[in-house]
């Protein structure tokens, strides 16, 4: 504890007296003052608190808050004042929303019951319960901000229940590999695919997407323009990510026939689909609808979602009681509300052009490719000392994405590349995001393997993003 409390405190401690840099901005005056590396060193410090976790997320992110106020970093005057702005930002509550939406799919088992008829369909093989798993949570994705409820609530319970149904325990290493290892590894990483692919898809996002309409010159992340730029390299992934680890780490059980007369047997005790299923199944078509067509009817994400949650609310599909329940969502709206209200002031104090101008000059000279190649990896490996896709969104994003643009990478391709890297990278450690701690602590893939595995994986990975995926955002026009 006393590590976790004291690593925190010395690191933001040595950046508050840190001498304040001596860059200057274009009109000669410094880039930087004593009041950006103060807010800094709050920053860094809750960022860093996050990771070492000596109290809860929002308790930590409540400090750091407290710490920018009675310090008077971050004032409280003003209209939105400096210190709650973040509490006023539709990105936060467009996350808040999307977890009362997700909700509705546990509260009416409408999740379960999805993930249950894609094994009566493909259930038949160790691979093809893998691609079911993959189908079910691309279905989810768009309305699921959580990647952990998402992986935990719906899919996590079913795969296990598969893996003993094929006498799959964590008790031996042959055990493990009947099936139940392979099963839990692609889903760790299919769900960083599918996070990949939506901005509602995992609650990192969102705060990408604001962080780019923050910078000076700002790039504007439609819901439509990233589901569109994602969907190619995204369903390519989806379908070469469960079978390339079918050959890297097989199972020694290739055939499931009991699966599907499994998932027959639970959907029979579900007995038909009830009336606040159906609600639920026209309340996300619409949201589908009204996300993709956003731009063109100018209807905002965030009012969106608020009309989904109403149409929910109205039909008593949810009451009251399940909102105020969702621990997960009011603890994302304190979390995400000053996590992105201190990265706005950062940007606001010239911390992050500052950053950004220090990695521009270090990678000066070199072909934008070449630099934004170099870039991407750093940001994507670096996530090896991060236990949150959220946090290191929030601590690299803008960062790397104004370093991107100064190298000369079109804005809109950096964006959105740096963007999807915010979500691959969370398998690669058992630490890495939420599913990957969930998996990681169900026993059934020793930690040695996981780094292995998730180190070859993300090759691939990274290879099809970059190569079919930069191919396919040049086609519909995002590196212009």
């Amino acid at each position: 504890m006393a590590f976790r409390v004291g690593l925190p405190l010395v690191i933001a401690a040595v950046i508050w007296f840190l001498p304040v840099p001596g860059t200057l901005a274009e009109d000669g005056s410094k880039l930087v003052d004593a009041d950006g590396m103060h807010m800094l060193a709050i920053f860094v410090g809750t960022i860093v608190a996050l990771i070492t976790q000596p109290l809860p997320t929002a308790s930590v992110s409540i400090i750091g808050l407290a710490v920018a106020m009675i310090t008077k970093t971050m004032p409280l005057e003003g209209s939105p004042a400096p210190a709650l702005a973040g509490f006023a930002n539709s990105t936060v509550w467009l996350i808040v929303a999307a977890f009362f939406i997700s909700e509705g799919f546990v509260v009416t088992g409408l999740g379960k019951r999805i993930a249950l008829w894609f094994v009566t369909k493909l259930g038949r093989s160790s691979l093809g319960l893998a691609h079911g798993m993959a189908a079910t949570d691309l279905v989810l994705a768009p309305a699921t901000p959580s990647n952990t409820a998402r992986a935990g609530g719906v899919i996590f319970p079913i795969v296990k229940s598969l893996s003993l149904l094929a006498g799959s325990t964590t008790e031996t290493e042959e055990s493990r590999r009947t099936l139940g290892a392979y099963l839990m590894m692609s889903l760790v990483l299919v769900n960083t695919v599918t996070s990949a692919m939506f901005i509602t898809a995992m609650a990192g996002n969102p705060v990408a997407v604001d962080a780019a309409k923050a910078l000076n010159t700002p790039v504007d992340i439609s819901w439509g323009k990233w589901a569109l730029a994602a969907a190619v390299p995204g369903i390519v992934s989806l379908l070469l990510v469960p079978w390339l680890l079918f050959k890297l780490y097989p199972p020694t059980r290739r055939q499931t026939p009991e699966a599907p007369a499994h998932a027959r047997a639970e959907l029979a005790k579900m007995g038909p689909i009830s009336r606040n299923e159906w609600t639920m199944v026209g309340t996300f078509v619409l949201l589908l609808a009204l996300w993709i067509a956003g731009d063109s009817l100018d209807i905002n994400a965030t009012a969106t979602a608020f009309v989904g949650v109403s149409l929910l609310l109205v039909t008593r599909v949810l009451a009251w009681k399940d909102l105020a329940a969702d621990s997960s969502a009011w603890q994302t709206l304190i979390f995400f509300g000053v996590l992105v209200g201190m990265a706005s002031y950062l940007n606001k104090l010239g911390v992050i052009p500052w950053i950004g101008q220090e990695l521009s000059d270090a990678v000066d000279g070199t072909h934008w490719l070449v630099a934004f190649g170099v870039l991407s990896l750093a940001y994507f490996y670096g996530h090896y000392l991060f236990a949150s896709n959220t946090a290191h969104i929030t601590a690299m994003y803008a960062v790397f994405l104004t370093t991107s643009i100064a190298a000369g990478a079109p804005p809109m391709f950096a964006a959105l590349a740096l963007g999807f890297l915010g979500n691959l990278f969370g398998g690669l450690t058992h630490y890495a995001c939420g599913p990957s701690g969930l998996v990681g602590g169900s026993g059934y893939v020793p930690i040695p393997t996981w780094f292995r595995l998730a180190l070859i994986m993300s090759i691939p990975v990274l290879l099809i993003w970059t190569t079919i995926g930069g191919a396919w955002m040049y086609l519909i026009g995002a590196w212009d």
